[in-house]
């Protein structure tokens, strides 16, 4: 992906922590032929600038014991949305919710153990005051998936 207010050297750094968040800036250097203040200059511009957000790591959800993974569409009243996100926030299985276009509704990402908490958490999203419908998936296999752009 290009950005067009980002150089080249921005561009390598970002593409490099994306792919290992834990180079230290002398690695990070070696690998683009910069110092390792230069580096540190350089991604601390990043933060302060917003382009980096934040350093996370990636849990793997199946060795985490997380073997369910499911995708919701909550259909909500426009009077309610916001209080059922509300509800949905509190929610620890929830990983992910987006309010989508055209009709009121979310698009959710959960995680769980097994099935049996899977279908107790469907039925608990159905009896949330302001939620119309819910239609959910199960993942069978990813093909693709990053938790960043990449750049």
């Amino acid at each position: 992906m290009h950005f067009k207010n980002l150089d080249e050297v921005d561009r390598q750094i970002l593409k490099y922590l994306s792919e290992n968040g834990r180079l230290s800036n002398a690695e990070l250097g070696r690998m683009i032929n910069l110092t390792r203040a230069a580096v540190r200059e350089r991604v601390n511009k990043l933060i302060e600038n917003g382009i980096i957000d934040k350093f996370t790591i990636i849990i793997n959800p199946l060795k985490a014991g997380k073997n369910i993974s499911m995708y919701f569409e909550i259909e909500a009243d426009w009077l309610r949305i916001n209080q059922v996100v509300e509800e949905l926030l509190k929610r620890e299985e929830i990983t992910n919710i987006y309010q989508m276009s055209s009709f009121p509704h979310l698009h959710v990402h959960a995680l769980f153990e097994d099935q049996i908490l899977a279908g107790q958490f469907i039925e608990s999203l159905k009896a949330l005051d302001g939620v119309k419908n819910v239609r959910s998936e199960i993942i069978i296999k990813r093909f693709k998936e990053r938790g960043s752009i990449l750049i």
